[in-house]
């Protein structure tokens, strides 16, 4: 073993095992089984099976906007607290546990409720979300914020982005492959095979999927939980390790005035946030595969299949351009990709006429033709930008943990928790923006009280809100997400030097400093490299 081989483990930085780096990601994966399963599905089985119309969709962003008072609670509460089982695995199990009661409750008990009590229905509905969204924020924000204990190496750093994408893909895959298979079980159709009833509709269907989601969701947080244990401990919290100093609440405020880099990432995440949930949003593609091009059964499950197909080597690029350039080059570049491709899935939606063979989606199994060129082009244009912004949309959650490290040189202080529940509370608003904007878009677009399912008959305004959500949305999204970016000063470079700065200020600490002094005598790298210990 070489000198310098020899020498990396006690060099300062805090480096991941390759396992800590697989598993610990699939935290992710178990909170996006719930943003497939109650995110994508919540409006349409309040509208469908308990019949409360567009109250589903309002009250979940009504209720989220209310949130907004508990994330900043429940990060403080994590910046603070230190158990036997550490700072986050305790968040990790608490919110995997209120999600997984309060999702039985909604789905399968609140349909029990007869239509003769509609008000204790409402009331249900309202009260049993909101516990929902409590426990979302405990463990999404987990993902956040236990990056910057997990590893500091700036080459590792980039590498968490691969596997929460690829633990989200678990998470979230599983449950987008498996619900519309459950669901064409209950579809209920006439002799001539015309849809009387979608399988959305059925309580039935939510008794079968949220016991499954469940299942995944607790096994993945399992999984995700042994990835951090042993990272887990307050030698790894900061710079000033088990003598770090508690956060007063009044100083949050100012954290967030000062620390400019999460504000533009926190723009950044919300454009590829808004993008994501938009785009797969599942009304948006019943509306156009199902309704714009007549066979909801034969083209959603290919037309995802091949999204992650291309979304693969864009992981790979996504991941070596965060190493060489960094995190912000990588994000720039792709979100440019993908919005240039979305250029002409626009065209050739708004281009494509229904009852024409050759101008709709087709492909040669399950009820559908051959595939023509419209089909052709629409695969290339869709795939590439698919892959390209899916690869990015959850690339600013590493960078959390880029703008947490940026504050503990900075500032001195280790708030991981208050950086994550930032991002919990910009997730959580999007995502329930989504759902409203897909309500509100198909009311005024296409004049539907209710949310249209694949049984819907066609009309030229559901052709314009499809255009609207599955392409101008997501590319105005990723518009504002290039702005954001473009004042971001966490480069490549810059976080390098950030990392030896309180590399060397830990080392300090743990020799006798004061935080104080560290902090006074190392502030820049000249001081790194000129002020040895």
């Amino acid at each position: 073993m070489s000198k310098t081989a020899a020498a990396r483990p006690n060099d300062g930085v805090n480096r991941a095992k390759l396992y800590q780096l697989v598993l610990f990601p699939l935290n992710n994966g178990a909170t996006n089984v719930y943003f497939v399963l109650i995110l994508s599905y919540v409006a349409q089985f309040g509208s469908s099976v308990l019949k409360l119309g567009m109250f589903a969709s309002i009250m979940v962003t009504v209720m989220r906007v209310c949130d907004a008072v508990t994330d900043p609670i429940i990060g403080a509460m994590m910046d603070r607290t230190s158990t036997r089982i550490g700072k986050f695995r305790p968040f990790m199990i608490i919110g995997s546990a209120i999600m997984a009661v309060s999702v039985i409750m909604l789905y399968v008990l609140l349909p029990l409720i007869p239509e003769s009590m509609m008000a204790l229905r409402y009331i249900g509905f309202t009260a049993v979300y909101f516990i929902w969204v409590i426990g979302y924020t405990f463990q999404t924000s987990c993902t956040r914020a236990g990056q910057t204990v997990l590893t500091n190496d700036p080459n590792q750093r980039p590498m968490f982005t691969i596997f929460n994408t690829i633990g989200s893909m678990l998470g979230m895959g599983v449950m987008q492959f498996l619900i519309p298979l459950v669901k064409a079980m209950y579809d209920v159709k006439d002799e001539a095979g015309v849809l009387i009833s979608s399988g959305y509709a059925n309580p039935a269907l939510y008794r079968i999927i949220a016991p499954i989601g469940i299942a995944v969701s607790v096994l993945l947080t399992i999984l995700a939980i042994i990835g951090i244990a042993e990272k887990d401990r307050p030698e790894y919290y900061g710079i000033g390790g088990a003598k770090q100093e508690k956060v007063k609440f009044s100083e949050y405020a100012q954290i967030i005035k000062e620390n400019k880099p999460m504000q533009r990432l926190m723009v950044a995440g919300a454009g590829c946030k808004l993008a994501l949930a938009i785009a797969t949003n599942t009304t948006v593609l019943l509306a156009l595969y199902g309704i714009m091009m007549g066979n909801y059964n034969s083209l959603y499950l290919p037309m995802m299949v091949l999204g992650y197909v291309f979304a693969v080597p864009f992981f790979l690029l996504s991941v070596r351009t965060s190493q060489k350039q960094g995190q912000k080059a990588s994000l720039v570049r792709y979100v440019t990709v993908a919005l240039l491709c979305y250029v002409g899935v626009l065209v050739l939606l708004v281009v494509s006429q229904y009852g024409n063979s050759a101008l709709m989606l087709s492909f040669p199994f399950n009820g559908g033709g051959s595939i023509n060129l419209y089909t052709i082009a629409f695969i290339l244009c869709f795939g590439i930008g698919y892959g390209a912004y899916y690869a990015t949309a959850d690339m600013p959650i590493p960078m959390v943990a880029d703008c947490s490290d940026y504050e503990t040189y900075r500032s001195g202080k280790y708030i991981p928790g208050i950086m994550g529940t930032l991002f919990s509370l910009v997730d959580k608003l999007v995502s329930s923006l989504a759902q409203t904007l897909v309500a509100f878009i198909f009311l005024l677009c296409a004049g539907l009280s209710e949310l249209p399912t694949d049984g819907t008959p066609y009309s030229a305004g559901i052709k314009t809100a499809v255009v609207i959500m599955f392409c101008v949305i997501p590319m105005l999204a990723w518009a504002a997400t290039l702005i954001a970016m473009k004042g971001y000063s966490l480069t490549g470079a810059k976080m390098k030097e950030i990392q030896a700065v309180n590399n060397i200020r830990k080392a300090g600490i743990s020799g006798g400093m004061t935080l104080e002094q560290a902090m006074d005598k190392w502030k820049t790298i000249e001081d790194v490299e000129n002020k040895p210990i």
